[in-house]
């Protein structure tokens, strides 16, 4: 079951558990097998094996929590990962250029420029600072 190795006094010691019930040990130390009774029972080692939890649905049978679909909105701008908005760098009626910072989203303690993938106006600002965002979601659009 498990090797433990000891010296006590300079001299070494191998000791093999074998089997462990209730306050009887089963050992041996350098070959002697030996029988050791405990003033309490052993604590259980193996911890029962407990399956997750499905995920919650409604009555109906749909999931309460899923995942954004692929934006249908053209020009929309979408988060590449889960995380927090720090910054909003533009609003609606602003003017931007393809690479230009139009958010910050923090996520795994790292801030990411979340940048416009193409020239044009902002028509829709769909966050707010301080907006927790799933992967996917749209941050603004541009038309």
């Amino acid at each position: 079951m498990k090797e433990f190795k000891y010296k006590i006094n300079g001299n070494p010691y191998t000791v093999d558990i074998a089997q462990i019930e209730d306050n009887i040990v089963t050992l041996e130390v350098n070959g002697t097998p030996y029988k050791v009774e405990l003033d309490k029972p052993a604590k259980k080692q193996i911890k029962p094996l407990t399956r997750p939890q499905a995920a919650p649905v409604t009555p109906a049978g749909t999931p309460v929590v899923t995942r954004p679909t692929a934006s249908t909105v053209a020009g929309a701008v979408c988060s590449p990962l889960p995380g927090v908005i720090l910054e909003m760098s533009v609003s609606v009626g602003d003017t931007v250029k393809r690479g230009q910072k139009v958010a910050i989203l923090e996520a795994m303690k790292m801030e990411n420029v979340i940048a416009a993938t193409q020239d044009g106006k902002i028509t829709a600002v769909k966050v707010n600072k301080g907006d927790s965002v799933l992967e996917g979601a749209e941050i603004v659009v541009i038309g």
